[in-house]
């Protein structure tokens, strides 16, 4: 489960509600006792159920029934019921219905890529890499899971790969190979990856570097070279990137590859979801 610290939530909430619900309060219902039902108008996987569970405690209303994130929510189908006074309901609302419909849509067109490449090759994953929206890698990152995806790497703290950028400061491609085994000995605990196209890969895999990231190399060639990088070593972990989307996700994953690096999940649209609501007592 992704960690959303109280500042983070407070933070959520003041941006939709900086002091007051206005509106509840001139029309004299502020305290007046409700129920809010919030429902999908599309088939989806449910993301944000985390997140705006907290949002509705912080602002005074009670959780009466929620489904998980990850779960399947069919067309016309409720995923959360709140209580709690006419002002606070409000508060909630928008602010919720925009995590719900943003997440949800992430986490379902992730699902449709995880569920493509499984079928493919249940042995490959999907990996989103960390070209989202600044300001929202956390909400992304909680979507990305409940669509059954993992990150790809968080940030350029987490993980050790080499890109084209790097190896020109290191005198060419040549010069990097030459640096190869001092370059891992300061990996120590991490593994080292390197992005190459073809005739590199197969260099670095002689070179014995942990793991390849393919650079844009088409469908129809990356079935033979995954096999003659596999011959040369075994262990190798093999990513495919660049273009990875729901419509060539499977093939993609068929060629043998470990992971699939995207970044079509961040850009799916909103879905339409809503909520009803009503005075109870």
């Amino acid at each position: 489960m992704v960690v959303f610290p109280e500042a983070r939530i407070d933070y959520f909430i003041s941006e939709d509600v900086p002091y007051l619900d206005l509106t509840s309060e001139v029309l004299g219902v502020a305290d007046q006792a409700g129920e809010m039902e919030y429902y999908t108008r599309e088939e989806c996987v449910l993301a944000g159920t985390d997140v705006v569970r907290r949002i509705a405690r912080n602002l005074g209303c009670e959780v009466v029934a929620v489904r998980f994130d990850g779960d399947r929510i069919a067309a016309g189908e409720s995923f959360m019921t709140l209580r709690g006074p006419a002002s606070a309901l409000h508060q909630v609302w928008k602010v919720g219905l925009n995590t719900f419909d943003h997440l949800s849509a992430v986490a379902t067109k992730t699902r449709q890529m995880v569920d493509a490449a499984h079928e493919a090759n249940p042995r490959c994953e999907i990996l989103t890499t960390r070209k989202s929206m600044p300001g929202a890698k956390d909400l992304l990152t909680a979507a990305v899971r409940a669509g059954g995806a993992w990150p790809h790497r968080l940030g350029l703290s987490e993980t050790v790969l080499v890109f084209d950028h790097h190896i020109a400061f290191l005198g060419g491609f040549d010069a990097f190979v030459e640096r190869l085994p001092e370059v891992k000995r300061r990996c120590v605990e991490k593994k080292l990856f390197v992005e190459a196209g073809e005739e590199q890969a197969r260099i670095l895999a002689r070179a014995c570097v942990d793991g390849i990231q393919f650079d844009k190399v088409p469908v129809e060639r990356l079935a033979s070279l995954v096999e003659e990088l596999r011959a040369i070593d075994p262990h190798l972990t093999l990513i495919a990137a660049g273009g990875i989307n729901p419509g060539n996700a499977a093939a993609y994953a068929a060629t043998g590859v470990d992971g699939l690096a995207t970044t079509a999940p961040f850009s799916a649209k909103p879905l339409d979801m809503s909520v009803r609501m009503r005075p109870v007592g």
